[in-house]
Order: C-alpha cells, then structure tokens, then sequence
C-alpha cells in the first residue's frame, strides 16, 4: 500500500476521528447543538474516509491480471475520490441541511452547558495531533515544495487528502466553539445553526478540492518534471545517440511507466541495438526507481524533424 509514513499517518487519525465522533455524539445528545451533530457526523465521515484509504493501499496490492495487465495502483486513487464523495456527501451536505434546519427552529442550549465546550477543547488537541503526525511524515517526502505544491503535486493520495481533512477538521472544531460559545452568551440558537453552516461550507470547499486533484489522478499524470529529465539524461549516451520524443504515465503512485523512442547509430547490429536498449533501461531505473515498465524503441533520427506517433 502506501509508505510506512502515509500509513501511520492514515490509522492515527482514524482512531482520533473515531475517539472524536463518538464523544461529540454523546454532547449531542446532552445538548441537542446543531454544531456538535454536524462535528459528530464530520467525524463519522472522516473516520470511513480513512478506513477506505487503507481499503485502497490494500487492493492496488493485488497482482496484475490478463485483464489489468498493468496491476492495481490506481486503486488509491479511486478510493480517494471515494472519499471526496463522502466528505461532501455525508459531512458537507449534511452540516448544511442541519445549519438550515436550526436557523429554521433555533433554540438555545439549555442543559449541560460545559459538555460542548470541553468536548470541542479535547477534539482540538486531539485533531492536532493527527495533524501533526501527517506534517511530520509529509515532510519526509515533500522536499523544497509548499504545502500547496505538494497537496497539488503528490502522486500518493493518502498524506494530502489526511492533510486537508485533519486540517478542515481543526477549522471545523473553531467553527463549532464560535457557534456553541455565542449560543451560550446570547441564548439565541441561530449562532449555533451559523456555526453549523461554515462547517458544511468549508467540508463542501475541501471535498471539491480533493475531488479535482483526485480526478487528475485517476485521468493519467506524467512524471514530475525532474523525474522526466533525470530519465532523458539517463537514456542519453552509450550507443543513444539521442530521445527523439518520450512519455511517462503514473500507473500507480509508485509505479511510472516510460515509453520513448531513441535514436541509436546507423551502423549498429540487431545485437547492438538490444544491449545499448538493456543498458538504457538500467540508467534509467537507478536514477529514477519508480520507473518499472520502461519500453524503448530504437530509430534511426532523420535530419528532418520526424512527427510524434
């Protein structure tokens, strides 16, 4: 499945999110706050998110087949999408529907007043830490890139979409206490049904991000642009006179196929041809490891610029 790193990162916020919904549904049902529902119902959803991310990393371990000859890696991200879905399904849509029910019928919190508060204050310490374990093993990986670049760029699905969700889940929880907290001052329970309201349009925001990013997943990227070059250089040289055009193709996070034509001298025999070929792909897999289906088509480079096949 996924790296160690993004595998811990998976299950630790899992077992927050789990700890998380079932003690916001128990202040729910002291208090009867629209907030604490929609954070119940956010933690429910994050929870089976996580539980699909590792549902995922599990079936792109299945070996390929005559009818998936290229195996399962894309697998993650399907089940990423999957959880786009969700989020903005069951968490965005949900939150927004029971912000307009409130807003409708507003009533203030009138027993166990505390509950929220404290249930909302341990949810934040325990949000960050999940949030801390996925920037920790995030930065393992995300070398000189911003977090934008790497949530936008990573071929791995699971730390980004864990990123995003532990992070709309912190900003959900400061939703949930503004709305709670001027429930409590006031008495009037549309700040409850308004604080409501920001967590379903933050989730909604959230789920569609990752749905775009996952989508340009699951259509086909190419290698990273440093990637692609290291694999030009390496097929360069020992009877590559040159690469007349290349593609690469991520069919799996860790998995990159290469497919490039390469010029080789005129004068070369069949059996030539073949070792400069074995040479070329061995470069290419020590610069560029993820690179394991390499297929290389020798030509002869015309003077003439030759159209792409």
């Amino acid at each position: 499945m996924a790296g160690e790193g993004s595998t811990k990162a998976v299950v630790t916020a899992m077992f927050a999110n789990f700890g998380i919904a079932v003690t916001k549904f128990i202040a729910f049902l002291l208090t009867a706050s629209s907030s604490m529902l929609a954070e119940a119902v956010h933690s429910v959803a994050d929870t089976s998110n996580q539980a699909l991310l590792l549902l995922g990393g599990k079936r792109a371990k299945r070996a390929a087949t005559p009818e998936h000859p290229f195996g399962y890696g894309r697998a993650r991200y399907v089940y990423a999408f999957v959880v786009s879905i969700v989020l903005f399904s069951i968490g965005g849509l949900f939150a927004l529907y029971e912000a307009w029910h409130k807003w409708s019928d507003p009533h203030p919190i009138d027993s166990w007043q505390w509950v929220p508060i404290v249930v909302l204050l341990v949810a934040m310490a325990m949000e960050s830490y999940a949030l801390c374990t996925a920037v920790v093993e995030s930065n393992k990986i995300r070398g000189d890139r911003s977090w934008t670049q790497f949530v936008r760029t990573a071929k791995a699905p699971e730390l980004p979409v864990i990123l995003l969700e532990d992070l709309g889940a912190l900003f959900g929880l400061v939703f949930a206490l503004f709305g709670v907290s001027l429930t409590l001052i006031t008495g009037d329970g549309r700040w409850d049904a308004a604080g409501t309201a920001m967590i379903g349009v933050l989730l909604v925001a959230i789920a569609i991000i990752l749905a775009i990013e996952m989508k340009s997943l699951l259509i086909g990227e190419g290698g990273s642009p440093s990637d692609v070059r290291a694999i030009e250089t390496a097929l360069t040289g020992d009877g590559v006179e040159s690469v007349i055009h290349m593609r690469t193709l991520h069919i799996g996070p860790e998995e990159l196929l290469v497919a490039a034509k390469i010029a080789v001298t005129a004068s070369a025999s069949a059996a030539d041809v073949a070792r400069t070929i074995d040479a070329a792909e061995r470069r290419v897999r020590e610069v560029v490891p993820i690179a394991r289906l390499i297929y290389l088509e020798p030509d002869l480079r015309q003077q003439l610029a030759e159209p792409v096949d």
